[in-house]
């Protein structure tokens, strides 16, 4: 079977999106172009320390971890957090990082590469723009829970709320729970793995990439349509889910799986009385 065949059977498109790209062009035999185009820190994973955030402001904890990547910790561990707003943001390096307890909103965003674990929940807008990497969050999560992400694996082993994944571009967001209405709102890339519900209008207006649901589906949202799951995604999943100590309520091969429809896709194109029809 060839390349094509194999990434559509596995949930994958090749459709390439309008706009201007997003490929890095580089030759194998500058070194130069092996590294990522900012100063990263060269850390040891091996290395390991702590310390407690509980009398540190947002701004503050950012930097002690920056300051701890620049001294060579590659593991970190941060205790009380406290549900403070914008912490662990905008990590561009290799790094292990735990934080013992709950964050507040906009957490982990902007980060590419780390692999960070939460204890707690998490609130709005946790791992937005996430590039590379993986996070996993044992607890609940709030609304817009993986904004835009572009890369790597955003878990949430609870439930989660409305709006999960919206704008999503890529990579992987897991829920062991629910998810809240609009979930894979205007999604175009990547795939989400729901275990349980899925609130209203779920994929609507969503341009590509895969969703799966393990439980109910509330409804569907404009041009999101059923789709038969094939074995190659079958196995894709029950690996993937693994690998974070979770398992489809029935089974893999028993997820719903929904894609675009594609009516969207010239909507500009359509008559008045056809677009009436879409929406």
């Amino acid at each position: 079977m060839g390349t094509i065949e194999k990434s559509f059977d596995a949930g994958l498109h090749t459709e390439q999106l309008r706009g201007r790209t997003q490929q890095t062009f580089f030759s194998s035999t500058e070194e130069e172009n092996f590294i990522y185009p900012y100063n990263g820190f060269e850390v040891d994973i091996d290395k390991k320390t702590e310390f407690d955030a509980q009398d540190l402001e947002s701004s503050e904890i950012n930097l002690k971890i920056r300051s701890l990547m620049k001294e060579g910790y590659g593991h970190i561990v941060v205790k009380n957090p406290r549900a403070k707003h914008s912490i662990g943001v905008g990590i561009l390096n290799r790094l292990s990082l735990e934080f013992e307890g709950s964050l507040g909103y906009f957490g982990c965003g902007l980060v590419d590469g780390p692999n960070i674990h939460i204890s707690g929940r998490v609130g709005w807008s946790f791992g937005e723009n996430m590039m590379a990497g993986t996070i996993v969050v044992e607890k609940n999560a709030g609304s817009t829970f993986g904004a835009a992400i572009r890369g790597g694996d955003l878990v949430c082993k609870g439930d989660v709320g409305s709006r999960t994944g919206i704008d999503m571009k890529g990579g992987n967001i897991i829920v062991g729970g629910r998810t809240g209405t609009l979930s894979g709102f205007m999604m175009q890339r990547g795939r989400m793995i729901v275990l349980g519900d899925a609130g209203p209008n779920l994929g609507d207006s969503m341009y590509d990439g895969t969703i799966y649901i393990g439980g109910k589906i509330d409804s569907l949202g404009v041009d999101a349509v059923q789709s038969e799951i094939t074995d190659l995604e079958i196995k894709w999943i029950e690996r993937k889910l693994s690998l974070y100590g979770l398992e489809a309520p029935n089974g893999a091969s028993k997820l719903q799986k929904i894609v675009a429809g594609k009516q969207l896709w010239n909507y500009d194109n359509l008559e008045p009385s056809e677009k009436k029809i879409v929406l």
